[in-house]
């Protein structure tokens, strides 16, 4: 598991949420407009790459802990949450090609 491609997806996806949440913050308050639906998108985006790096932080954890020798470490338990950790990053990495492509179809639609 290639920790340093996993770190620049996460900031690749925080710098997503953060644009995303900043440009619609700024285009709410300019027209007056509600951030109600807006923040809550930002929101769970941020707290999906939370929850994602929470996980692949966990199973690395163990990956170490069962390096290292701990007897309360099964080696199931790593394969486990290491199959789990990378589910989890694969599935982020496909919501992540997603909204890029669909803020490309956006950005090419012509007035």
């Amino acid at each position: 598991m290639n920790v340093d491609r996993m770190q620049s997806v996460l900031v690749q996806l925080r710098s997503l949420a953060a644009e995303a949440s900043g440009s619609i913050a700024k285009e709410a308050s300019s027209a007056g407009a509600a951030t109600t639906g807006a923040a809550s998108f930002a929101q769970s985006l941020e707290g999906a790459v939370e929850a994602l790096n929470q996980r692949l932080q966990s199973a690395e954890a163990l990956q170490q802990r069962f390096s290292a020798g701990a007897t309360d470490v099964e080696l199931s338990d790593v394969m486990l949450a290491t199959q789990k950790a990378g589910i989890a990053f694969q599935a982020a990495l496909q919501v992540r090609n997603k909204l890029v492509s669909a803020y490309q179809d956006i950005m090419n639609i012509q007035a």
